[in-house]
């Protein structure tokens, strides 16, 4: 053999065995740390597990899409910066606005919120339009996406650090409404005992709740999780996992 075709001969079979190796190493699973807040029954925590209607979504569409992850139970302006600043991150349920849109890639939706004006049962109070509660306290959640749309049309909003304090600040008249989102199944009237006391007045917008990934989320795993998200509502996965928590947790009373 001259030496010429020694070395293609040796050159073949080194690639040969380069390829086989390659071959050989297990392909990485994508993985995703996923934040949330209290919000139920979308997401709660019961023991040391996240639960909830649209956890358990989240859940399926990882199973599905074949994505590891992790899911942490946060305040909200802190598991919605973790989707900003980690590139393997995403929060849910974050609701889809113009202003957002450019921030995250999306996944879902997850749920369908609506924007609910609640007042006082006993004030009596009438809002046909938003523009009717110009120039009332409006109590919003510090960092959501109600705070921000309300400001940014001139609305006098005072933010609480969590959504249900907003039902105290209410009954103790030191806020006129309380600029409420309200999901799929929501109890939390209900379940702090306010559902007599508090009432929906106006619903001020609709709007897609979805997991909101961070730019540097791969458009592949995205995309995989898109089409799990389009299964599982096409197959009636979600509306089962929405049935399961119809009758979820007994009322409560705050002191």
């Amino acid at each position: 053999m001259s030496f010429i075709r020694y070395l293609a001969f040796a050159i073949a079979v080194t690639s040969g065995f380069a390829s086989a190796a390659v071959q050989s190493v297990p392909v990485a699973r994508p993985r995703l740390y996923i934040t949330t807040e209290t919000s139920a029954p979308s997401s709660m925590q019961e023991g040391t597990r996240v639960i909830g209607i649209a956890t358990d979504k989240v859940r399926e569409a990882m199973q599905r899409a074949g994505v590891d992850y992790s899911i942490e139970l946060l305040p909200w302006k802190r598991a919605y910066l973790a989707a900003l600043q980690r590139p393997d991150a995403c929060v849910y349920s974050t609701s889809r606005t113009p202003e957002r849109e450019k921030s995250f890639k999306w996944v879902g939706p997850t749920d369908i919120g609506q924007w609910v004006m609640m007042a006082r049962a006993d004030h009596k109070l009438t809002l046909r339009s938003l523009d009717d509660a110009r120039g009332l306290r409006i109590g919003t959640y510090n960092g959501d996406a109600r705070d921000a749309y309300l400001r940014a049309r001139g609305f006098r909003v005072d933010a609480a650090n969590e959504d249900i304090a907003n039902a105290g600040k209410l009954l103790l008249d030191r806020i006129d409404l309380w600029a409420a989102s309200l999901r799929t199944g929501s109890t939390i009237l209900t379940r702090y005992g306010y559902d007599k006391k508090i009432v929906p007045v106006l619903v001020f917008n609709r709007i897609e709740l979805y997991l909101a990934c961070n730019p540097g989320v791969p458009d592949s795993v995205v995309d995989r999780l898109n089409a799990a998200f389009a299964a599982i509502a096409r197959d009636g996965t979600g509306r089962r996992i929405e049935r399961s928590y119809e009758n979820w947790g007994q009322p409560m009373r705050l002191p």
